[in-house]
C-alpha cells in the first residue's frame, strides 16, 4: 500500500510530486513489541492554499488524532501569521507599517525572515522576500497574458530589495524602509510549517510520519519494517527521468515550470519570479533539494531554479546537509545535474 500525492491533489500544483511512502510491513513481526503495535493513519485539510496531508504510526487512534489535530492547528496558526492573501496576517500587518519604523514580531518570522536575508546574500539577490510587489504584479500579467505597463512595472521593482528591510535581532525587529514595500514567504513559509508540524509530532511521542504541504515533504523516522520512507520525484523540465529517494528525518522540496507558465508574446515564462527582473523566469527548470529542514529545501528548491545551474548546486554544496538535482531544457536536450548524492542525507 502507498500514498500518493499527484497533480489533482494540489490546488496550487508544483513540479509532478509522486509520493510512495515506504508501508511495507505496517505490522512488523519481527521489531519489539511496542513497534508492531503501530498503526498507520491518514489525514488530510487545506491549509496555506495546498492540501496538507499526514502520514502517520500511532499506537491508537486517540493518539493519533489528536497528535493530527495539534499539528494542522500548528500549520493553520503559521498560515495567519505569514499570508499575503490574509489581511490581517501578521506579515501583512507588518507590510501595513513599511516606511513607519521599525516594528516588533513574532520568534517565528523573524527566524524566517532572518533566514530569507541571509540567503538573498548567499545567492547574489536570486532569493528575494521582499519580493512582493513584483510577484504580485507577475500574477496580473498572468491572467492578462500581456506585460504590465513599464511605467507600472518600474515602481513595482523600485520597491524590491533585501537591503531596504532592516533586522534586529536584540530587538527583534523589522524594519521595512519603502513605503509600499511587500513581503512574499512563498519561497519558504511551506518548507517551515513542515517543519514546525513535525515538531509537534515529535512532542507528542510520534517519531514516524510524513508531512506535505504540495511539493514540500519532511519525514520523520521511517515506517515500521522499513529502513527510510520512498519518495518519488518526477523529473521535470521535459523529459528528465524520475527518481525515488529513500529518506529518513529529513526534508526534500521540489520546485520547476512544469505545470504553471505562461507564453507571452512568444515566451514562456514560469510561474517563478525572478526578484532580479521582475519576470517569471523563461527557462525550463526544475529543482529537487534534500536538507536537514523544510524551509532550507523549499527557499534552495526555488532559488535554484532561478541561477545558472553551476551556481546553483555550488550554492547547495555550501549548506551542510545539503543535496540537489537540477533538470533543465533547452530544446530537444535535456540536462540533469547534481551535488551527487541524492539518495540520502547524512
Amino acid at each position: 500500500m502507498c500514498v500518493r500525492l499527484t497533480h489533482s491533489d494540489r490546488l496550487i500544483p508544483l513540479l509532478g510530486f509522486l509520493l510512495a511512502a515506504g508501508l511495507a510491513g505496517c505490522a512488523s513481526t519481527s521489531g519489539a513489541a511496542g513497534e508492531a503495535a503501530l498503526r498507520r493513519f491518514e489525514y488530510s485539510q487545506v491549509h496555506m492554499g495546498v492540501r496538507a496531508r499526514l502520514v502517520l504510526y500511532a499506537d491508537g487512534e486517540a493518539n493519533a488524532e489528536a497528535a493530527a489535530r495539534a499539528a494542522f492547528e500548528r500549520i493553520a496558526q503559521l498560515d495567519a501569521m505569514m499570508s499575503d492573501y490574509r489581511s490581517d496576517s501578521e506579515l501583512m500587518q507588518l507590510c501595513d507599517r513599511a516606511g513607519t519604523g521599525p516594528v516588533i514580531v513574532s520568534d517565528e518570522l523573524f527566524e524566517v525572515l532572518t533566514f530569507a536575508k541571509e540567503l538573498h546574500e548567499r545567492s547574489g539577490g536570486a532569493f528575494d522576500v521582499t519580493a512582493g510587489p513584483a510577484v504580485r504584479l507577475w500574477r496580473d500579467m498572468r491572467r492578462s497574458e500581456r506585460l504590465a505597463d513599464p511605467d507600472e512595472f518600474e515602481a513595482a521593482r523600485s520597491l524590491v530589495g533585501s537591503p531596504w528591510m532592516r533586522l534586529d535581532a536584540e530587538s527583534q525587529t523589522v524594519e521595512l524602509l519603502k513605503p509600499g514595500m511587500q513581503l512574499d514567504l512563498g519561497g519558504s513559509a511551506k518548507g517551515y510549517a513542515c517543519d514546525a508540524a513535525a515538531e509537534v509530532l515529535r512532542s507528542r511521542a510520534i517519531r514516524r510520519f510524513l508531512v506535505a504541504l504540495a511539493g514540500d515533504i519532511v519525514v520523520g523516522e521511517p515506517p515500521p519494517g522499513d529502513s527510510a520512507w520512498e519518495i518519488a520525484v518526477e523529473g521535470g523540465a521535459g523529459q528528465a527521468a524520475a527518481e525515488t529517494l529513500r529518506l529518513s528525518n529529513a526534508a526534500v522540496s521540489t520546485s520547476g515550470d512544469a505545470q504553471q507558465f505562461v507564453e507571452i508574446d512568444g515566451v514562456r515564462y514560469a510561474h517563478l519570479v525572478d526578484p532580479r527582473t521582475g519576470l517569471g523566469s523563461p527557462r525550463r527548470i526544475a529543482a529537487t533539494v534534500i536538507a536537514p529542514r523544510g524551509m532550507i529545501a523549499d527557499a534552495l528548491a526555488t532559488t535554484l531554479c532561478l541561477l545558472p545551474v553551476e551556481d546553483g548546486l555550488t550554492l547547495a554544496r555550501e549548506h551542510g546537509g545539503v543535496a540537489a538535482r537540477i533538470a533543465e531544457s533547452e530544446g530537444e536536450e535535456i540536462t540533469v545535474r547534481s551535488t551527487g548524492r541524492m539518495k540520502s542525507v547524512p
